[in-house]
Formats: structure tokens, C-alpha cells, sequence
């Protein structure tokens, strides 16, 4: 047994944990199974050299995992299932993509159920507790996570995407991913326009670890400007915010991807990457931009402004949601055989070349999890209404003053709109502007890289525009590079870019449509302020 154990666990670490089981779909089929710091190795017991039936799972891979007893009571066998989601070569095509990869053994070392079953729960808790080990040092940096077991919310908007009827499936993929990493979740249907938010607005958040939107960008919108709207807005915006995929353009979705250094992906493997992220919980900042309009308002916002060639393509292209992301596509090509020219006057305050040395202080680490969820024979999932979820609220809840102050964290750089700007900020004058586009993200769509530079907390607006007498060639090659982030290395003379900590930009023509998060605003003068750190985001 010992040369066993020895050879097994050869080039991969110490061994801290080796079994013979079986495999549960296959009885006859015995394996060698080794537990080390970083990997699960399974071996077949057979003739064949050692090797060819070996495999080696990374932990780093390994979500969630359950010891259980079988249903038949005259059996003294115990199960454990581990689930992993590794990077593997697509079937079809080139690149890789998370994949499902379930590990099922069957224990029948003792004649005593009891004994079994606490053997298959030691196994249990060595790997969940080397997986989450795995996963909250990261470059050698201990991440802040999520307490395990979790509660989260999980938001669904059923009109987002292609529309009605379209997330079934997926809403199942996530939810069985959730039940595999013991994540306890309440599914919510929104039912209307800004439902999220009055929902958010209202709840006690205690009951949940985090929220998380499945949907497009508009969800999370909602949820946000709900969270800052609370008298407790400095609590409730600290609540951990989790994105899957569910609308047409996923930008925020896409960017997470894109920050957890991955092949780009998309549809449904963009899907199951971000559900394997966030059953990882690991938990960082994320900037919020306060926007302020002549007449509205203040609105906060997580992701994008725009003004011109862009905000027409997310409003016109409307009417292709039926096709998905490539609603996008077509309203791109729609909108070049007219392209708009919009005049106006663009002003900005510039980052100082040291302010990106300004301090961040970490977040509260929290040390590897040794809370262990109680045994179960299956994952519980509690879920309820909309209607019973409003009746859980807490009597607790502070109740909302109909004269209270806007809430929200002051913004320190923005004068009144009607006054001038001070003498540091950089002004366009009055010019022509095909677009204008304010990044806090990396992704502006799944296959749109607009900001390659940006993270979650970087402090940064990341301010694009492009002015007139752009061909549209020039324009459609322009978007083209984006796809991959090369728009920046374009020699196109009408595009500009700068790192800002907030702008204002003031319309001269007398219609045009202007966008925050994918939602139009109210068309006129407005500037905005970006501030550091404000949410949190899961990223894993």
C-alpha cells in the first residue's frame, strides 16, 4: 500500500490522503485515489502501465463535493462526488472552455455504514478545504471571500436576451452549479421594469451573502442605484454583487471573464465560465461613477456612458433582440450606412501621473473556511415568490423618511453644471463628435474588448471619443480592432483616449440619445465623478 501511495502521488506533492474505491457507475472498475495540497490523482487498478489511466484534477478546478449514503439501505457503502469545471479543448473547434467533469466513488472499506460514510466525510472536508485554499491565495495574495456555506439571491429577468422563455435551460445550469458548490440560493423572477430595485430597496440584506443578477447589464442597474437609494446605503453597497450572462450584450459578465486571464468565450460557455467564478467567491472592489443630470436624479453606474454612434447601436438595435448578441452586429452595419455627427462641448479632469499610487486599502481577509456545511443526501435550495420574499422582510428594516437627504457618497470634484469648470480640467471646445464613450470595465459586449487596460478598481474613467470626419471605413475598422482590443493601436487620427477621474459633457445638437449602463437618460448636459472602491464584486 505504502509503494503505492508513493508511486501515486510521484511529480505531483505529497500525499495527504489515499483510498482504493470504486467507481459508482461502474463497480467492477477499482481506483487508486490520492489527495495532495494542489490535485486529486485517480489511477485505475489494472495492468496497464502506469500513467495511461491516470488522471490528475486541479483543485483550483474543484468547486464543491458531497459524502453521502445511497438510498438502499442494505448497502454499507458511502459516495463521494466531486465536481470540477477545468479548462479543456473544445470538441468542435480551437480554443478552450470550462467543462463539467463530475468524479463519483463508492467507499466500502468497513462492513459499518456509519464508518463508511464518516470516511467518505473525511474526504469531504480535505478537499473542500485544499480547494479553498487554492483558491483564496492568488499570486501569492490572499483574496477576501464569501463564508462558506453561502446564501445568495439570484435575480432572473425572463424579457433579457433573445426574450421571454429563453433562460430556462441556463437558469438550471447555474442552479445545479450553486447545489454542487453548496451555495443555498432563492430564485426571484422580476416581473417589470425597476422590480429589482424597489426589491433591493426594501429587503434585509442579512439574509444573503450576496446578490447576483442573471440577466443583461440593466438587472445589475437596477440593483445598484436600489442599494444606494437605502438610508443604509454604506452597508447595503457593500453587499457582494455576482453577474452570469442573460442579455444580449453581458459586458460586466464578459469583463470578469476577461479579468480572470481566460480565452475569451462566449454564449454558453461565457455562461458556465462565470458560474464556475462565482462559486469560487472570492470577493474585490468595484468602482461606481455618480452621474448627475440637469434635471434627474443622481443615477450610479457601473459600467459605461454613452453618447452618439454607440448609444444609438444599444437603442436602435432593439428591435433585432431576437438575435441575441448579434442584434449588436446588425445595428453596427445599420448605423454606418447613415452615420450621425452630434456637436457638442467635452470637458474632463485628467489623472495626475501619480494618482495611480493611490492607496486602496484591502479588504477584510477572511482565512480559508473550516465552517462545514452539515451532511446531506441532496443540495437544498430554497425558493420562493416574489411575494413571499417581500413578507420575510425584517420588521428591522429601517423605514424610508419622506424627507430624506439623497443618499449616496458626496462627490468632491463636480461643481453645478450651470457654474464653470476649475482651471485643471481639460476642455474640447465645441466640436463634432461621431461618439463619446466613458469605460469603467474592460468589455462594452462579449466580443467587444472597448477597454483592455481597465479592472474592477482601478479609479479610472477611461474616456474614448471619436470626432468627426471619420470615414465610415475607418470606423467599421475601428470596431473591428476592438474585438480584440487593438482599437488602441490604431494609428485612426479622430480617436482619442484618457484615463479621467470625472467629465462633463454638454450637448449642443438638439436630439441625440444618450446611455448609462445600456439605459437611456434624460438628453441634455450632465457630468459625472467616478468613485474608488465603492462595491463589491465577484470575480473569482
Amino acid at each position: 500500500m505504502d509503494q503505492r501511495r508513493a508511486e501515486h502521488g510521484r511529480n505531483t506533492g505529497p500525499v495527504s490522503l489515499y483510498g482504493e474505491f470504486t467507481l459508482t457507475a461502474n463497480r467492477k472498475v477499482r481506483c487508486a485515489v490520492s489527495l495532495t495540497e494542489k490535485d486529486l490523482i485517480v489511477q485505475r487498478l489494472s495492468s496497464s502501465p502506469v500513467g495511461r489511466n491516470k488522471v490528475v484534477l486541479s483543485l483550483k478546478d474543484c468547486i464543491g463535493c458531497r459524502a453521502y449514503r445511497g438510498d438502499d439501505t442494505a448497502d454499507p457503502a458511502a459516495y463521494l462526488t466531486i465536481f470540477f469545471y477545468p479548462l479543456k479543448r473544445r470538441w468542435m473547434s480551437s480554443g478552450v472552455s470550462r467543462q463539467r467533469a463530475e468524479q463519483c466513488f463508492r467507499l466500502t472499506g468497513l462492513q459499518d455504514p456509519r464508518a463508511n460514510l464518516e470516511e467518505a466525510e473525511k474526504w469531504a472536508r480535505a478537499v473542500r478545504e485544499r480547494s479553498a485554499r487554492q483558491q483564496y491565495l492568488r499570486d501569492g495574495v490572499m483574496m477576501s471571500a464569501l463564508s462558506r456555506p453561502s446564501r445568495m439571491m439570484l435575480l432572473v429577468n425572463p424579457q433579457s436576451g433573445k426574450g421571454p422563455g429563453a433562460h430556462g435551460s441556463t437558469t438550471t445550469t447555474i442552479q445545479h452549479m450553486l447545489n454542487e458548490a453548496g451555495v443555498t440560493h432563492t430564485l426571484v423572477i422580476t416581473e417589470r421594469q425597476n422590480h429589482a430595485r424597489e426589491l433591493v430597496k426594501e429587503a434585509d440584506l442579512s439574509q444573503w451573502d450576496a446578490l447576483v443578477i442573471m440577466s443583461g447589464d440593466g438587472l445589475l442597474y437596477e440593483v445598484i442605484n436600489g442599494l444606494l437609494d437605502r438610508p443604509d446605503w454604506e452597508e447595503a453597497v457593500r453587499t457582494p454583487l455576482g453577474i452570469l450572462p442573460g442579455g444580449s450584450g453581458n459586458a460586466l459578465a464578459a469583463s470578469i471573464h476577461h479579468y480572470s486571464g481566460a480565452p475569451p468565450v462566449f454564449s454558453e460557455e461565457l455562461l458556465l465560465s462565470c458560474g464556475f467564478l462565482l462559486c469560487q467567491r472570492l470577493v474585490t472592489r468595484m468602482d461606481l461613477v455618480s452621474v448627475h443630470l440637469s434635471s434627474s436624479p443622481r443615477l450610479f453606474s457601473f459600467l459605461s456612458l454613452a453618447w452618439g454612434f454607440v448609444a444609438d447601436v444599444d437603442i436602435e438595435s432593439e428591435k433585432y433582440r431576437h438575435t441575441g448578441a448579434a442584434r449588436f452586429t446588425i445595428g453596427t452595419l445599420v448605423r454606418l450606412a447613415s452615420l450621425r455627427v452630434y456637436r457638442g462641448t467635452l470637458s474632463y479632469l485628467p489623472v495626475a501621473e501619480d494618482d495611480g499610487e493611490e492607496d486602496n486599502p484591502p479588504l477584510h481577509h477572511q482565512a480559508p473556511p473550516s465552517r462545514e456545511p452539515p451532511c446531506q443526501n441532496s443540495f437544498h435550495n430554497s425558493c420562493h415568490s416574489n411575494n413571499s420574499l417581500k413578507v420575510r422582510k425584517a420588521e428591522s428594516t429601517p423605514s424610508r423618511s419622506t424627507t430624506k437627504a439623497p443618499s449616496g457618497p458626496l462627490d468632491s470634484l463636480l461643481l453645478p453644471l450651470d457654474q464653470p469648470l476649475p482651471g485643471d480640467w481639460v476642455v474640447v471646445p465645441e466640436e463634432d463628435f461621431v461618439l463619446v464613450l466613458a469605460m469603467y470595465q474592460s468589455n462594452l459586449a462579449e466580443d467587444l474588448l472597448a477597454s483592455p487596460d481597465s479592472t474592477p478598481d482601478d479609479g479610472f474613467i477611461h474616456l474614448f471619443y471619436v470626432t468627426g470626419g471619420i470615414s465610415r471605413a475607418a470606423l467599421l475598422k475601428l470596431f473591428l480592432a476592438m474585438e480584440k482590443g487593438l482599437h488602441l493601436a490604431s494609428s485612426c487620427q479622430h480617436l482619442v483616449h484618457a484615463k479621467v477621474r470625472a467629465l462633463r459633457l454638454e450637448p449642443s445638437s438638439p436630439k441625440g440619445v444618450i446611455t448609462v449602463d445600456g439605459e437611456v437618460v434624460e438628453y441634455g448636459p450632465l457630468q459625472a465623478e467616478v468613485h474608488r472602491g465603492l462595491a463589491r464584486l465577484i470575480t473569482g
